[in-house]
């Protein structure tokens, strides 16, 4: 989609890309563009948060006042279209997309004052305590448990495929408080040191080698009272507040767009034959990633207008998610036999080791191996389906 901007949003548009350019080291631009997963490892992303946090320019979308910028729904929109095009490191959304908005919207003043400037200078790295073994999409039969002794939580049970869990300084989480007639009730919101006395922390390790993810153990772990977002027996209400940020807080269209000209640039060294049926799929991918643009840009203006980007969040998840899915699927087909070479030596930092095949064959396929997670994080393509019928479309 192409938007007609105003000389004031043009030299706008050219000062973001010239601090991308001048910006972003050797080090940072070569992590960015060599991801492998949505997350970059610990190390890059923080290096990549002081440079935007020094620039002032790290939460566009935050109050002015707690650090946010005062910019335009197009200079958002502009800055995202710039950021997909240069290509940095990934940040952590835990604390800056996702515990960030939800403090602002249902934390106290005490605990905004202290969490969110600690969260802008990294000082707080945050990871999610929601997913169980026995609770994952169906996540309000969740059994962890939070029992109340004076000021503070006793808390008990596990969490599971929890992100960054052994890198983090802290977790937000979802304990269970209480029995109701409906299992979202006594449910309640903590946040909680990852050095607390009676944490375990396991990591889960991959085919691939790594160990993104973590089960976490809770034995007996005391958390202050005063540590707990909104109401006891109601962290439903704030649980769904954050997903919100998480599934639609963002802009996903422009970089399913850098990465569809990727694709195409790749498929250009196609016979004939293999790119003109490759590029028909293609052209049919863009079509409906312009229509999630458009939704975006509308989802943009809703949380603008109310404060939170609502339950039709969910259908940008769901189409951002699936498309990234189709399109991931149509790189590893682009690059046929080369996507089969495991080459870890060529994918680090001024590595002496040629790759084998097209330099997009280093993180092609780990890529797309780690993107089948997307459909199923903050909640899976079916959950969302229900959420849209229900919360959208009133069915």
């Amino acid at each position: 989609m192409k938007l007609a901007f105003t000389p004031e949003e043009n030299a706008f548009r050219e000062e973001v890309r010239a601090f991308f350019a001048t910006a972003l080291t050797p080090e940072l631009a070569h992590a960015g563009r060599h991801m492998t997963s949505v997350y970059s490892s610990k190390e890059h992303a923080l290096a990549w948060q002081k440079i935007l946090y020094d620039q002032g320019w790290l939460v566009p979308s935050w109050p002015e006042e707690y650090g946010g910028c005062n910019w335009s729904l197009t200079q958002r929109y502009i800055f995202a279209c710039e950021r997909a095009r240069a290509k940095p490191p990934a940040l952590s959304p835990m604390g800056l997309s996702m515990l960030g908005p939800a403090l602002l919207g249902c934390g106290t003043e005490a605990q905004k004052r202290h969490y969110l400037p600690r969260i802008l200078r990294g000082e707080d790295y945050w990871c999610q305590g929601y997913s169980e073994p026995q609770a994952g999409s169906d996540l309000a039969t969740l059994q962890c448990s939070a029992v109340r002794d004076g000021d503070h939580y006793v808390l008990n049970g596990t969490k599971i495929w929890t992100t960054h869990a052994q890198y983090a300084t802290h977790m937000f989480c979802l304990v269970r408080t209480g029995t109701f007639d409906r299992p979202q009730k006594g449910i309640t919101f903590l946040l909680l040191p990852m050095d607390a006395e009676g944490i375990t922390i396991t990591p889960i390790r991959f085919v691939s080698g790594a160990a993104t993810q973590a089960q976490v153990f809770f034995d007996n772990v005391r958390v202050d009272a005063s540590q707990r977002v909104g109401e006891e027996n109601d962290g439903w209400t704030v649980a769904k507040y954050l997903l919100e940020f998480e599934r639609g807080g963002g802009a996903s269209a422009p970089g399913l767009l850098e990465a569809a000209e990727d694709l195409r640039t790749l498929a250009a060294e196609l016979p004939d034959a293999e790119r003109s049926a490759l590029e028909v799929r293609l052209a049919a991918l863009l079509t409906r990633i312009e229509a999630l643009e458009i939704a975006e840009l509308q989802a943009l203006a809703e949380t603008e207008r109310r404060g939170s980007p609502g339950p039709g969040a969910s259908m940008l998840k769901l189409l951002g998610t699936e498309l990234s899915q189709a399109l991931t699927e149509l790189q590893v087909e682009a690059l046929g036999p080369y996507g089969l070479a495991h080459q870890p030596g060529a994918l680090a930092f001024e590595s002496n080791e040629a790759p084998i095949g097209p330099a997009a064959g280093l993180t092609t396929v780990p890529f797309y191996l780690n993107n089948r997670a997307a459909t199923i994080y903050a909640g899976s393509s079916e959950v969302q389906r229900n959420i849209i019928s229900k919360a959208v479309l009133g069915l």
